[in-house]
C-alpha cells in the first residue's frame, strides 16, 4: 500500500534525535545537529521545517539490487556529487565530479547513502543559501546527528522504500 504522509518530530530531550511516524508505526531517526529551524541555511546543521516531497532517490547497485518502489533511482557512480556552493548556478543540484565548486561526494566510504532519498527542499524555486542536499538517508551507528537530513537505519529504510512515491510527502513538525 502506498504511503502518503510520513511526519517527523524531534524526540522529547534530544534536538537531534527525532520520530518518523507512518501508518501508525513510529521510528528513530536521526536529525541535524542544531536539531529543526524554519529558517534553514546554508551550513547551520538544521534540519528544514515543512513539507518536503520525495523527489527521487539514490542507491549504491554494487551493494543493494535496485528495490521495488515507487520512487525512480538513480545508481551512485564515482563521479556522482551534489553542488553545495551557494554561489553556483548549480547550487543544491546533482553535479558530475570532478566539479569546480563546493560539492558533497555521493559515492561515501560510509553506508549512510547506500539508499538516499532527495527531498524537495531549496530546490524549485532556489534560494542562495537557503541549504542543500536535503536528504532522507541510513543513519550512524548511535543515530549521530546530520548537517540538516534525515536518516533511518536500514532495516527501516528497507521497510519504507516498496510503499514510498513521489505522491509520499514527509512533513517535518516543530
Amino acid at each position: 500500500m502506498p504511503i502518503g504522509n510520513i511526519n517527523v518530530r524531534s524526540r522529547p530531550g534530544n534536538r537531534a534525535e527525532g520520530l518518523l511516524s507512518v501508518e501508525g508505526m513510529v521510528f528513530r531517526c536521526a536529525l541535524g545537529k542544531a536539531g529543526i529551524s524554519a529558517f534553514k541555511r546554508e551550513g547551520d546543521g538544521a534540519t528544514p521545517l515543512g513539507r518536503l516531497r520525495l523527489l527521487g532517490a539514490y542507491i549504491r547497485n554494487e551493494r543493494h539490487p535496485i528495490r521495488r518502489s515507487g520512487l525512480v533511482f538513480a545508481p551512485i557512480r564515482a563521479d556522482t556529487g551534489w553542488c553545495d556552493a551557494p554561489g553556483d548556478a548549480n547550487y543544491n543540484r546533482p553535479v558530475r565530479l570532478p566539479f569546480r565548486a563546493g560539492h558533497e561526494k555521493m559515492l561515501r566510504g560510509d553506508r549512510l547513502y547506500d539508499f538516499c532519498i532527495v527531498l524537495d527542499w531549496n530546490i524549485h524555486p532556489r534560494r542562495r543559501n537557503g541549504g542543500s542536499a536535503i536528504f532522507m538517508h541510513l543513519a550512524r551507528p548511535g543515530f549521530l546527528p546530520t548537517e540538516g537530513c534525515i536518516a533511518v537505519e536500514r532495516r527501516v529504510m528497507l521497510r519504507l522504500l516498496p510503499h514510498l512515491s513521489r505522491k509520499t510527502v514527509l512533513t517535518v513538525l516543530a
